[in-house]
């Protein structure tokens, strides 16, 4: 058996990034930014007041309550057309352009309007509730690094300097193929020895929750020439492919002997449980190399091989950095017991929860074999139990946050 982290290492160093491409910043959500955005516009653009009120000079409100008289008044969009003078204020509203002249802005709250005169009964400071030019953003300030992963917040920050298209790492696809007789998807009833698809649906789900663009490859029959069929198929259309089942040792599956016929393929144990086995190379065809993630059948294996070793490979090569879920402390509320002895770190799923005392919290979903998936389901989190008991109630576990 090889270790998680060697496992990770050889399926990280065998994947590569894809090449940079220009898209549309409304298709770039969770992409990865390529290079530094630099600013070519200030925000903002022109020196606004953040609030409603009155546009006056600072100096004319010495003594509250003063009085002025309104020569007139400016709306968002608008543009001034005459200069504040001594005893003179302007209505204005929250984003329009500070009028020339004047110097700082009242709100509307500290204000009595009388005829064509206004009463302050609040004393101004210069630059007060005035957005200065460029006191977000200034011409020639980076905003955005290469390496971030862009959210709803960053693309607003585009839009803001008017950029329409950003250069990002793109969203890969990868398809995902489901083999053998045994397999029911269509919701029909079930024969003797039939099971129902579950893992294609399950791996579908994950690869759009990494961001990448999930490709339904179906169901092929356990015939080596579909299989062949359906694999060059997948080259053709995807950046990578995930398989499950046919991956165990001793096993003889068409999965398999497909995969070592059309591609380099790595049959490795790891000493984890579950999801011990996992396959990994490049499938060929002419001059075109796509990597597979072969992952175990049981569905709880599926999900978790896919957690810890496909989804790091697959963020990899859409241009991330940070790769790796977050490993944090947390408390068992309820013992988390392993068989010891076999030389497995045992990954076990668990509900986290952030308790009265600040800290994370974790108890098992219950049931824990590779095949239960519905009381997987429930999970948002990996406790990790190296070999041995388990832990205690009370006891510190580290754990895998999902979501």
């Amino acid at each position: 058996m090889i270790s998680l982290e060697r496992a990770q290492q050889i399926v990280r160093d065998g994947v590569s990034v894809k090449t940079p491409v220009v898209v549309p910043i409304r298709d770039a959500l969770g992409c990865v930014l390529a290079h530094d955005v630099v600013a070519r516009e200030a925000i903002p653009p022109f020196a606004n007041s953040s609030m409603d009120g009155y546009a006056l000079r600072a100096k004319d409100t010495g003594v509250a309550p003063s009085r002025l008289r309104v020569i007139g008044e400016i709306a968002a969009g608008a543009t001034p057309t005459r200069t504040v003078g001594a005893g003179e204020a302007m209505r204005i509203m929250t984003g329009a352009p500070m009028p020339d002249g004047a110097d700082a802005v009242i709100m509307v709250e500290d204000s009595t309007a009388e005829g064509d005169e206004v009463v302050l009964s609040s004393v101004a400071a210069v630059g007060q509730s005035v957005r200065n030019v460029g006191d977000d953003v200034a011409i020639g300030d980076t905003v955005l690094i290469a390496g971030t992963v862009l959210r709803p917040a960053h693309l607003g920050v585009l839009a803001s300097l008017g950029e329409l298209h950003v250069e990002v790492f793109p969203r890969i696809t990868v398809g995902v193929i489901s083999s053998g007789d045994e397999l029911v998807e269509d919701g029909s009833p079930l024969k003797p020895g039939q099971i129902r698809e579950a893992n294609k649906e399950l791996l579908l789900a994950l690869v759009e929750r990494a961001n990448a663009i999930p490709v339904d490859l179906g169901l092929v029959r356990d015939n080596e020439e579909e299989l062949v069929s359906a694999f060059l198929d997948a080259i053709g259309r995807c950046d990578a492919l995930v398989t499950s089942g046919g991956v165990s040792m001793g096993d003889y599956d068409l999965v398999k002997v497909t995969l070592n016929r059309l591609g380099e393929m790595q049959w490795m144990q790891i000493a984890i449980q579950p999801a011990k086995p996992f396959a990994f190379g490049q499938l060929q065809h002419g001059e075109r190399a796509v990597p597979v993630f072969g992952l175990p059948g049981n569905p709880v294996s599926s999900m978790v091989s896919f957690e810890l070793i496909a989804r790091p490979a697959i963020l990899k090569m859409m241009g991330h950095q940070d790769l790796d879920r977050a490993l944090v402390p947390a408390i068992a509320d309820a013992p988390l017991r392993r068989r010891p002895g076999d030389g497995k770190v045992n990954w076990q799923r668990v509900v986290a929860l952030r308790g009265e005392d600040g800290r994370v919290h974790v108890k098992s979903t219950g049931a824990q074999g590779s095949h239960q998936l519905a009381n997987s389901a429930g999970a948002n989190a990996f406790a990790r139990l190296d070999d041995g008991p388990g832990v205690e109630s009370g006891d510190e576990v580290l754990v895998v946050l999902l979501d």
